[in-house]
């Protein structure tokens, strides 16, 4: 079975959403049409594949399993004369923490 359909039913299951629910949302009549999709039985178009990111709130590469663990990233950065206190170097980290959290 492809990572496809086993991510929309395991993302699913985190969001508690019922089978019904996920096909109303995605344009299926009904949970029959989920639970074939689920077990691999039936493929899915780009198009549906966007709705049902949509629908599971994540995007159609997460669903795909295309996103590649992050990384750590290293900041260096030199301040001439100025120190900073550790609670200061917290909100500089909570800063840049908030700056990524926008890219989604």
């Amino acid at each position: 079975m492809l990572d496809l359909y086993k991510n929309i039913k395991e993302r699913r299951l985190a969001l508690k959403m019922s089978q019904d629910t996920l096909a109303e949302l995605t344009g299926y009549k009904d949970r029959s049409s989920i639970a074939k999709i689920e077990k691999g039985d039936v493929d899915i178009s780009e198009s549906k594949i966007r709705d049902f990111a949509k629908a599971l709130k994540t995007t159609p590469q997460e669903l795909m399993g295309w996103d590649e663990p992050e990384k750590p990233t290293t900041i260096a950065a030199h301040f001439d004369g100025d120190e900073y206190t550790p609670e200061e170097l917290d909100e500089i980290k909570a800063f840049a923490e908030f700056v990524k959290s926008k890219r989604k």
